[in-house]
């Protein structure tokens, strides 16, 4: 219960510190506009020849759903990720390539599209299995790369909000270690 209520602070306090900049909506806009056009792409919902046409049948809406949830998550934690990138002293993290490679792996349908067929002719036989398989568990792959994304934003909000707190805490230590010197100073003065 007590890490549910701190999750209800920090969390508005991560997006509040990274969204706070113009340059971060930018690339969370970008990376969002970029993962929708290609799964879009992927799901064969969104031609661009002969002229650029979107169509979504009954049947694709649920994917369709799905992906608009996956590409808005990966723009929010690839600007989440610069951000700690950018701040820190840190190089690529964990969170930033588990989660976002293995959701833009998870979410995007290779047996779907014309990729299928690379894949088929690449791989021969496995290549078979491989796209079967992904395309009869695209929907539950494509809920565990959410599940994994939201992992990945869980943990990249906590290193931006705990380094809030350790930027904090060191300033506090010398602010006591100098008043502690200063009233051990006062009464051997006296």
């Amino acid at each position: 219960m007590k890490s549910l209520t701190r999750l209800k602070t920090t969390i508005p306090l991560a997006f509040n510190v990274v969204f706070s900049n113009p340059v971060y909506i930018g690339i969370a806009t970008a990376v969002f506009t970029i993962f929708w056009i290609i799964f879009n792409v992927f799901d064969q919902l969104l031609f661009f020849s002969p002229v650029v046409t979107f169509y979504l049948p009954e049947d694709a809406v649920t994917g369709f759903v799905i992906t608009n949830i996956t590409s808005v998550l990966m723009g929010i934690l690839v600007a989440m990720n610069v951000y700690v990138i950018r701040n820190s002293k840190i190089k690529l993290d964990r969170s930033l390539l588990s989660g976002s490679i293995l959701g833009i792996a998870s979410s995007a349908c290779p047996g779907c599209s014309s990729f299928g067929f690379l894949v088929i002719s690449t791989f021969g036989g496995f290549g078979i299995i491989a796209t079967d398989f992904l395309t009869n568990y695209q929907t539950a792959l494509r809920l565990v790369s959410i599940a994994i994304l939201l992992w990945a934003l869980y943990s990249v909000q906590n290193k931006i909000t705990k380094s809030c707190v350790f930027n904090t805490l060191p300033s506090n230590k010398s602010q006591s270690k100098t008043d502690a010197s200063s009233n051990s100073a006062t009464p051997s003065a006296s």
